[in-house]
């Protein structure tokens, strides 16, 4: 019968083997995936749904490079607050609540009541 220091000896020459292997097989499934992606015409962005300028490490091409992104025509634009509170605060209704109305509405009030 084994005893555990020959288990353990089994294991880690185990996983030696298992390393070894998995580097040898590694750049033989680059290739075989870089073949496909080229056959198929898939992008990085075909398989992670991100722009290839956010992931680091890749190389974009020429087409990803003269894409523009839109932003909206309103992104960062101040809205009027829909919303005052006791002390002053105020709130436009986007967003998170924020924590005095949270307090104020798990005390029994209601929202509508600090509309303005």
């Amino acid at each position: 019968m084994s005893n555990l220091i020959d288990i353990q000896t089994q294991i880690e020459k185990l996983q030696k083997q298992a390393e070894s292997l998995k580097a040898k097989e590694f750049n033989n499934t680059v290739v075989e995936i870089r073949a496909k992606m080229k056959a198929f015409g898939i992008t990085i962005k075909d398989i992670i749904g991100k722009s290839p300028n956010k992931i680091k490490g890749v190389k974009t091409s020429k087409v990803a490079k003269t894409k523009k992104t839109r932003k909206s025509k309103t992104a960062g634009v101040p809205v009027a607050a829909k919303y005052k509170g006791p002390q002053g605060e105020t709130w436009s209704g986007r967003g998170l609540t924020p924590k005095w109305l949270t307090t104020l509405i798990a005390q029994g009030r209601k929202k509508e009541e600090f509309a303005i």
